[in-house]
């Protein structure tokens, strides 16, 4: 797993518990927020006959009648006060918290200064690029041995030759091949009444792609050949030379790479702040130091999905013919793009659609293709928070024009969004390190659960869904390992898991599935991370639940190969707030309780493999 990953939940972890303490606590005055005083007197919840219900200021799930110490933490119990949201995107701060996170607000929707000079930015501009000349991928071939044997004579020596397809590159003495003329000579014999099986003996030496007109001279000449020449299958330039004269090589083994440099890539480099002026087809007209006199022309063929995170760019691609030679690869090239207007956005603050709708570029919280802000509940009367996922549009100046997700006069957090983020996740709320946070529907009953998943299924090749089953497979193991109450098992059983899922081809998803896939990704592997760094089973149990989350979430997007799977449900589980698992077989077997509680729960829903 990234390292930077790694660091990020761990610092996110630490930051929460700082704040933690005093965000479930009891009420002890007033903060500001947005320059405004707000007074709350915070009560205890009182249960159904009366009496007070106890939690803990660091764990909000555990639910007692009765005060004493926290079975995770071993902190003392608190009131549970009320006006607190049970709204998994919703956090709700005391006003001791909010001072000491410092959090500010603003409403969005008011027209910025400025915003009339910031329109002109929409006319389209000139972006000026770097980039390099590539080899294109797709010419890429691999030459290999068509018999085994030893190499007698090497007729390309060296990288950077230039060879022809149908070329003679090698001759192999092999002892296969000595068997198989010896074969063809017997069966000639019997040509006349064994006619198939002289036919079976041709055939096994043209499966070698020996020649038609070698394997004639061989029947003519009665003679058996010691060595049979290998010829090119493609032609192109030698960029890597993987045997010598002398090696023993088998059918099939890797002898030269070759590339064919008829025709070039060339990539540049884009900012992310430049990406919204992007457009595949977009020409970019771009000169080389070899021949500064020569301006190229090309258009944009793909747009790089993901930003360099050290870099902060993302590469967009041209296609160009070499000019026979001319455009070698890694040659440095200046590019000029002359942008297109920005399509109109349709987010806007006002009805006459003439104001966009932005908001700070402090309040944005970066998660991959969206984007997150923490909106202030106006209703409660209590500091709450909620989490909302919003997509944005072109940069103006300090701002960023919203496309969706967000509507005007929503009080945004500009300052602190990244704490009541950490906190969030700490009480396994919904943000960016916890997206899957199911969202409770109303109307529902309490363990009925509403998740948005999209659909790739259909553009999800058969081969990354099997791929995807494997990773199932592996977290059968997993929750049978927790099922037994097993930790070692669990904690070996986890390891298997991140190895399927790094086995999982992520290339073979294109577009907006591939970028769902690595968001997902990231965010069991930080888990799986936990629950190999977890001491006792429980632990493990905890980080199994929200591995079993997103599990369930992938395999809905992406579809798998195989046997149905079965979402089963144990209301029980974690103090009554439930829990999710995978199986196999919709015998329910429990992994959160084991032997202690094995049949408690319910198949909630099929997934068809």
């Amino acid at each position: 797993m990234n390292k930077s990953i790694i660091i990020t939940a761990i610092a996110t972890l630490i930051l929460g518990i700082g704040i933690g303490f005093l965000i479930f606590g009891r009420s002890g005055g007033s903060t500001t927020m947005n320059g405004h005083e707000h007074e709350h007197d915070l009560q205890p919840t009182i249960g159904a006959e009366g009496e007070t219900i106890w939690t803990c200021s660091m764990h909000p799930q555990i639910r007692q009648n009765e005060p004493g110490d926290c079975p995770l933490c071993g902190m003392d119990l608190i009131p549970l006060e009320e006006g607190s949201s049970d709204n998994p995107i919703q956090l709700t701060m005391t006003p001791d918290a909010v001072k000491l996170a410092n959090i500010q607000t603003t409403v969005v929707g008011q027209k910025m200064a400025g915003s009339a000079a910031m329109q002109g930015d929409n006319e389209g501009k000139e972006l000026l690029l770097t980039g390099k000349v590539k080899m294109d991928e797709t010419l890429s071939s691999t030459q290999t041995a068509h018999v085994g044997g030893r190499i007698e004579k090497l007729y390309v020596n060296s990288e950077g030759e230039t060879i022809r397809k149908g070329q003679k590159i090698a001759s192999v003495y092999s002892p296969e091949l000595v068997a198989a003329q010896k074969e063809l000579f017997e069966a000639k014999k019997l040509q006349n009444r064994l006619p198939a099986l002289y036919e079976a003996a041709k055939n096994k030496l043209q499966l070698w792609k020996i020649p038609v007109s070698t394997i004639r001279e061989i029947e003519q000449r009665g003679v058996v050949k010691t060595e049979i020449d290998i010829f090119a299958d493609v032609g192109g330039t030698v960029m890597r030379k993987m045997v010598n004269l002398g090696d023993h090589i088998n059918t099939g083994s890797a002898m030269f790479e070759v590339m064919n440099l008829s025709k070039v890539w060339v990539l540049f480099d884009v900012y992310e702040k430049d990406l919204q002026w992007i457009r595949k087809g977009d020409i970019i007209e771009f000169n080389v130091a070899a021949m500064p006199e020569k301006t190229f022309k090309a258009s944009i063929t793909f747009i790089d999905p993901f930003i360099n995170p050290q870099t902060r760019v993302a590469t967009v691609r041209v296609e160009i013919g070499s000019q026979g030679g001319k455009l070698k690869p890694d040659m440095f090239a200046k590019g000029v793009l002359n942008t297109k207007p920005l399509p109109k956005n349709t987010a806007t603050a006002k009805s006459d659609d003439k104001t966009p709708l932005t908001v700070p570029k402090t309040a944005i919280l970066w998660t991959g293709k969206e984007s997150v802000v923490y909106v202030k509940n106006q209703e409660m009367d209590v500091p709450t928070f909620e989490y909302r996922a919003i997509k944005l549009g072109a940069s103006l100046g300090n701002a960023y024009i919203v496309e969706s997700g967000l509507e005007a006069g929503a009080e945004v957090v500009t300052n602190g969004a990244f704490k009541i983020d950490a906190s969030a996740q700490l009480n396994n709320k919904a943000s960016m390190m916890n997206k899957q946070v199911a969202i409770k529907n109303e109307t529902m009953s309490n363990d009925d659960v509403v998740v948005k998943v999209p659909d790739y299924q259909s553009e999800t090749p058969t081969s990354f869904k099997t791929q995807l089953g494997a990773t199932a497979d592996a977290y059968l193991q997993l929750k049978d390992a927790l099922v037994a109450t097993d930790f070692e098992a669990a904690k070996l059983a986890s390891v298997a898991l991140k190895e399927a899922m790094d086995k999982t081809d992520m290339m073979l998803l294109k577009g907006e599935a591939h970028t769902y896939w690595m968001q997902q990704l990231n965010a069991i592997n930080a888990h799986l991370d936990l629950l190999q760094e977890a001491e006792d089973v429980e632990e493990q149990r905890k980080q199994f639940s929200s591995i079993s989350d997103m599990l369930t979430v992938m395999v809905k997007a992406f579809g798998i190969e195989g046997s149905d799977l079965y979402v089963q449900f144990c209301p029980m589980a974690f103090d009554n707030n439930g829990g999710f698992w995978l199986s196999d077989v919709a015998q329910v077997r429990n992994p959160y309780f084991g032997d202690k509680m094995m049949k408690c729960g319910v198949v909630k829903d099929t997934i068809g493999r």
